[in-house]
C-alpha cells in the first residue's frame, strides 16, 4: 500500500511530516506493507512550506494508478486577515491547481482513501468535494466548513468511509495512526505508538451506531427550526414593494479573499419577486427571495471565490442596494449594488 502525502506551496510542516513519520515507522514494523512518498500535483520539485518557507523535496507527482492513501495537509500562514499570506489565501491558491482535481478522481476510484489534516479539509470543501460529507478541520474553520456544504463534526478524527479528516495541526499524528490501524491492524499501530511514546487521542467518529439522546434531541430541534424557516408560500412572498427592486443590478461583494462582481436580474409579477445571479458563465437563481419593507432577502449558493451557501440582506436606497452576505457564523461580507437598467420587454417573467 502506498501513502502519498501531497505538498503544495505554503503547506504546514507538522500537518505533513507528522503523518510521514508515522507511515515510515509503520513501514518498518510491517516489513514494507505500507510505503510513503511526498508528492505534488505537478511532479517532483522543491516545495516551500508556509513555515519560514522551509523547502521540502517532493519525489514525484500524485499517482492514481497505485491505490492507497492520499493525504492533504493544511496551510501555515497568517491566521487573521485576508492578505496573500493568510491561511485562507494559501488554501484558495492550492485549490485552484490540479491538486483538487486529482483528489476528486481519487475519491471516485476504488481502493483509495483521501485523508486531510487541519485546513486540508477546507481546501477540498472550497471546490465542493466535501458536499454532504462528514468532516472536521481546525476549530477556527468549523463554521466555514459547514458553510461550504460539509457536515462539520467536532471530533479529533472523523471517518466517513473513503474520507478521513483530522482537526487541528497535531491531529496529523492521530489521523495517520488511525489509518495504520485501519489498514494494517492494531498491532502495527500500537508498535508505532510505543515507538513515539504517544497514544492516539479521542474516539474516531463514524456515521453509525446509536446516536446519543442529546444529539437526537438537537437534531429534532434543528428539524423543527428548519420547518419554521421553510421556504415561504406564494401568499407569504407577496409584497406591494416588490416592484421597487425590479431591474438589472451590478453587485460587488467584498469577500475576505477578493472582490467579486455579480449581475442580478430581478423581476416581479403580481407582487411576487424572482431573480437570478450571473457571474461569468455561471447562472444561479435566487433562493426564496422575499421583500420586507425596503429590504430584499434571499439565499444563494456561490462557487466563486469558493463554494459557499450565502444569505443576503440588502436595503434599497433609490437605485442603490447596500447590505451584507453571510455564510454561517463567518464574518459578513459587505455588498453594494447599483441599478444599471430597468426591466425591458425581453426580460422573462415567471408564473
Amino acid at each position: 500500500m502506498l501513502a502519498q502525502i501531497v505538498l503544495f506551496d505554503g503547506f504546514d510542516l507538522m500537518d505533513a511530516l507528522a503523518p510521514y513519520e508515522v507511515f515510515v515507522a509503520a513501514e518498518m514494523y510491517s516489513g514494507g506493507a505500507i510505503r510513503v512518498e511526498l508528492v505534488t500535483a505537478e511532479g517532483g520539485r522543491q516545495v516551500s512550506s508556509g513555515t519560514n518557507k522551509l523547502p521540502i523535496p517532493a519525489s514525484g507527482g500524485i499517482d492514481l494508478e497505485r491505490a492507497g492513501i492520499i493525504l492533504v495537509p493544511g496551510a501555515s500562514g497568517d491566521v487573521a486577515g485576508d492578505g496573500p499570506n493568510s491561511v485562507v489565501s494559501i488554501l484558495q491558491r492550492a485549490s485552484e491547481t490540479r491538486l483538487t482535481g486529482l483528489v476528486s478522481e481519487a475519491l471516485e476510484k476504488p481502493g483509495f482513501t483521501v485523508a486531510t489534516v487541519c485546513g486540508g479539509s477546507l481546501m477540498l470543501a472550497m471546490t465542493g468535494l466535501l458536499e454532504g460529507r462528514h468532516a472536521v478541520t481546525n476549530h477556527l474553520g468549523m463554521d466555514a466548513l459547514g458553510a461550504m456544504g460539509a457536515i462539520p463534526v467536532a471530533a479529533r478524527v472523523v471517518d466517513d468511509g473513503n474520507l478521513v479528516t483530522g482537526g487541528g495541526v497535531t491531529s496529523g499524528l492521530d489521523v495517520a495512526l488511525y489509518l495504520v490501524e485501519r489498514e494494517l491492524g492494531p498491532r502495527i499501530a500500537h508498535a508505532v505508538e510505543k515507538l513515539f511514546e504517544y497514544e492516539r487521542r479521542g474516539t474516531v467518529w463514524q456515521p453509525g451506531g446509536i446516536p446519543p439522546l442529546r444529539e437526537a434531541a438537537n437534531s429534532d430541534s434543528a428539524a423543527a427550526q428548519s420547518l419554521n424557516e421553510a421556504p415561504m408560500g406564494l401568499a407569504d412572498n407577496l409584497s406591494s414593494n416588490a416592484s421597487l427592486f425590479e431591474g438589472v443590478w451590478s453587485i460587488v461583494i467584498l469577500t475576505p479573499i477578493g472582490k467579486q462582481n455579480v449581475t442580478l436580474h430581478i423581476s416581479e409579477e403580481n407582487g411576487r419577486i424572482w431573480g437570478k445571479a450571473v457571474q461569468g458563465d455561471e447562472v444561479a437563481e435566487l433562493v426564496d427571495p422575499v421583500v420586507k419593507g425596503n429590504r430584499l432577502l434571499w439565499s444563494q449558493r456561490v462557487k466563486k471565490p469558493m463554494r459557499l451557501n450565502l444569505k443576503f440582506e440588502m436595503s434599497l436606497q433609490g437605485n442603490e442596494l447596500i447590505g451584507i452576505a453571510r455564510a454561517g457564523m463567518l464574518p459578513a461580507s459587505k455588498v453594494t449594488g447599483e441599478r444599471t437598467s430597468s426591466l425591458g420587454a425581453s426580460e422573462p417573467k415567471r408564473s
